[in-house]
């Protein structure tokens, strides 16, 4: 496992931060969250958390000074830490950076947030939309004329956020690796869902402002979803003009006119409804067929359930059934290494007793005397 040795304490939180965790726990990280004594999940959510998957259980409250003493000792023998609180929170509670840091200089200190640890905004609630709509993300998440809406979760919490402190995190542990201090990543969603932008404002002309209806931004007939007969979708992107033609022909539309220029903007509205009303006549499978084996770019728009017995998917074993239902399975891979054992959530404090037991046969580094806190 890549990450087998490294320690991670996650504090308990919502979205971006445990799923990070979860990440590092897959590829083989030795995940501890700190769940809050007594807590409980918002109504409707499972008692345990898919994105708990791999990782170790203790119960602790952080206002109290016995609990709060036995996080510093938890802190003292990790490589990093993930918190997902306001900022100020942690600071409150006697965690502040510079506190850990005194415990631990090695220690990598990843702080998950919406908007960023500064900031005219960083004191103010909010979730994925709202961030993503402030960072400009949001702006080319719809087709023209309709409301931009991202797909929950995938662009902020998980893309901009999750995927961006774990990069921090790795890059923190390298530099501890070769020798240097410890490290405090500011993840903010914010930050990372603007940082994504930079592929497409690659393709972008020089001085002019990117535009949903343009490129790659559900504009062009040949960059769309279409709605299908059965009422599934057909997604369907072939910018280059080799794999456009091959979209044509296997439509049955090489040589008409009314499609011989792909780049004519000004035809693509009318090109469009005439693709929609042509994709309405058939279910989605029947097109999906007729393109199947080529390099056409197009592809059926696939729910997890239908993508992991798809046959062209399954065999890649990216969906699992594990825990009593369906999961992603974990990724990257490492070509040449097994694949990681998928452990199940734990219960809330499950493993607390064999944490503790590893806590009592270490050695501590620190003073004596017990934490100055609240």
């Amino acid at each position: 496992m890549m990450l087998e040795g490294i320690r991670i304490v996650e504090l308990e939180g919502l979205g971006p931060g445990p799923f990070a965790g979860m990440l590092l726990a897959d590829l083989g990280a030795d995940v501890i969250v700190v769940h809050r004594r007594d807590g409980k999940r918002a109504p409707g959510l499972p008692e345990r958390s898919l994105i708990d998957r791999g990782k170790r259980s203790i119960a602790l409250d952080l206002k109290d000074r016995d609990d709060h003493a036995t996080v510093l000792r938890l802190l003292e023998t990790a490589d990093a830490m993930i918190e997902g609180f306001r900022p100020g929170v942690l600071e409150r509670l006697g965690l502040a950076p510079a506190v850990l840091h005194g415990v631990n200089p090695g220690l990598v200190i990843g702080r998950m947030t919406g908007w960023g640890q500064t900031g005219p905004l960083a004191a103010a609630a909010g979730h994925d939309l709202n961030y993503v709509a402030m960072s400009g993300a949001a702006a080319f998440s719809s087709l023209p004329g309709d409301a931009p809406f991202p797909p929950p979760s995938l662009l902020g919490d998980v893309g901009g956020g999750a995927l961006y402190l774990v990069a921090g995190l790795l890059a923190g542990l390298l530099r501890v690796r070769g020798g240097g201090p410890g490290a405090v990543v500011d993840a903010a969603i914010t930050d990372g869902s603007a940082h994504m932008l930079a592929l497409l404002m690659s393709v972008q002309v020089p001085g002019q402002a990117m535009a949903r209806g343009t490129m790659l931004l559900s504009g062009p007939h040949w960059s769309r979803v279409y709605l299908c007969a059965d009422g599934g979708y057909l997604s369907v992107q072939c910018l280059e003009p080799q794999f456009y033609a091959l979209f044509l022909d296997r439509l049955g539309l090489t040589g008409d006119p009314a499609f011989s220029d792909q780049f004519d903007a000004g035809r693509w509205p009318q090109q469009t409804a005439t693709l929609a009303r042509l994709f309405l006549t058939r279910p989605r499978d029947d097109w999906a067929a007729k393109f199947l084996g080529s390099d056409a770019c197009v592809a059926p728009v696939l729910s997890p359930q239908e993508a992991a017995q798809h046959p062209l998917i399954a065999p890649r074993g990216i969906w699992l059934q594990a825990d009593g239902g369906l999961q992603p399975a974990p990724a990257p891979r490492f070509v040449g290494e097994t694949a990681p054992r998928l452990r199940p959530a734990p219960a809330r404090g499950t493993d607390a007793g064999a944490i503790l037991a590893e806590l009592d046969a270490r050695p501590s580094r620190r003073a004596t005397e017990g934490p100055h806190h609240v």
